[in-house]
């Protein structure tokens, strides 16, 4: 049964901790990236046949592999994933920033260049369940960037990608796409194998494996965050049905055990037909097991006395996703400072996001959104800057230049001013 709280009944520890818990992998994740960079494909290999039930032949998946694996999908699931990407890629497209030139008319030009990543590699997790919607949404924020070579690494079964991966990938835009998953195949995006070429940026979510090695390394390339288990937080008043927001409830419980899902509201008699919803729900999902263990180890109906307390505590949550689902959700969205994403009203549940509206489902976890942000084009460029001083330019502001080197107590700086003017003179 899922704890129903109190504010101030309740110490803070307990209300707004997550509770769950990882083991230490980081030594078993330092062998494996050692092992990658030493051996390449070989512990590549070694290592698909350890985890995934095999070794393929080849560790890039073909042109013919992807045809055939949309082929073999339902011609109406080809059009949903074509019709998604279309929305995905109509929502980042206004992400896209453009470089300026600043020219002052005073002998001096500064600017800022946007450039694209070279090479990214896009994490797909292929455990418990495959995600294609990760692939739309990684793959086109990367090629709206305008980067040459985007590459997905997934975990293969016995040598085989689930198509439904492959067609997304196809749809989204990849260039190439490896059969290896785990912290194995982030070893080989961040120092290249003979088949599998070092990358700029890795993004993507996985496990505890996979996001300790993104971790580790972080340095050698950049990575987008370190993802912890997905999380809901449920926003609601009296308006509220309990049916739709159990179904919230456990549309995010039932990714892993250690999912996060948390009603908050002011409606004490909201709070309690939840919690009834969710015992009644609960039998009806195939992944039952999982969603039971994450309602009763991390799921939480918070009550507060009104909404603005309601606001507060959500606010301090920081959840990956947000629904407000009240009379007037527009009335308490400026409020929000904190959170990945926001579903707004009693037609927005998050699967709407995770799938098909178009904004980015790869967000920020475990309380980072108090400074983090979701995935997008941004994740996939780099800025430069460059400045550009006429000789009259420098004469003017020289001195100023030198004066400022030398309270830092840095002559050499300043001498490589001072001896441009005194040649001049």
């Amino acid at each position: 049964m899922i704890k129903i709280m109190t504010m101030g009944e309740v110490p803070e520890s307990e209300i707004f901790s997550r509770n769950f818990s990882e083991a230490d992998v980081s030594g078993t994740v330092s062998e494996i990236i050692a092992d990658v960079r030493a051996r390449g494909d070989e512990a590549l290999l070694d290592y698909c046949e350890r985890f995934d039930g095999g070794a393929p032949e080849c560790l890039e998946v073909s042109e013919h592999e992807i045809q055939d694996a949309i082929d073999s999908l339902e011609p109406e699931f080809v059009d949903i994933l074509r019709a998604a990407a279309a929305n995905i890629e109509a929502f980042h497209r206004r992400q896209a920033r453009l470089g300026f030139v600043m020219n002052r008319g005073d002998g001096v030009v500064l600017g800022q260049r946007v450039m694209p990543l070279e090479k990214v590699g896009l994490y797909v997790p292929g455990g418990t369940a495959s995600y294609p919607s990760s692939v739309l949404m990684n793959c086109i924020p990367a090629r709206i960037a305008g980067c040459n070579q985007i590459i997905v690494v997934t975990p293969a079964h016995a040598g085989r990608v689930a198509p439904q991966i492959l067609a997304a990938a196809k749809i989204g835009g990849a260039h190439r796409i490896f059969k290896v998953g785990g912290a194995q195949a982030v070893a080989a995006l961040a120092y290249g194998t003979e088949t599998i070429p070092a990358v700029d940026k890795i993004v993507g979510p996985g496990n505890a494996f996979v996001a300790e090695a993104k971790r580790q390394v972080f340095g050698t390339v950049a990575i987008d965050m370190i993802a912890g288990p997905s999380e809901i937080l449920v926003l609601a008043d009296s308006s509220a049905d309990p049916e739709f927001v159990a179904a919230d409830m456990l549309s995010q419980a039932e990714h892993d055990r250690n999912a996060s899902a948390v009603l908050v509201t002011d409606s004490p008699k909201l709070a309690q037909e939840t919690a009834m919803e969710l015992e009644k729900q609960l039998p009806q999902l195939p992944r039952y097991e999982i969603a039971r263990e994450s309602i009763e180890k991390n799921g939480k109906i918070i009550v507060t006395d009104d909404m603005t307390k309601a606001i507060d505590a959500a606010n301090r949550i920081a959840p990956e996703h947000l629904e407000i689902y009240t009379a007037d959700p527009f009335e308490y969205l400026h409020l929000i400072k904190n959170a990945g994403s926001v579903f707004l009203g009693r037609n927005c549940p998050e699967a709407v996001g995770d799938y098909f509206a178009g904004c980015n489902h790869t967000l920020p976890t475990s309380g980072t959104a108090r400074f983090s942000s979701p995935l997008s084009v941004d994740d996939f460029i780099k800025k430069s800057q460059y400045m550009y001083y006429t000789d009259a330019a420098l004469r003017r502001d020289g001195y100023s230049i030198a004066y400022f080197a030398e309270q830092e107590g840095l002559s050499g700086h300043a001498k490589s001013v001072t001896r441009r003017l005194e040649r001049g003179e």
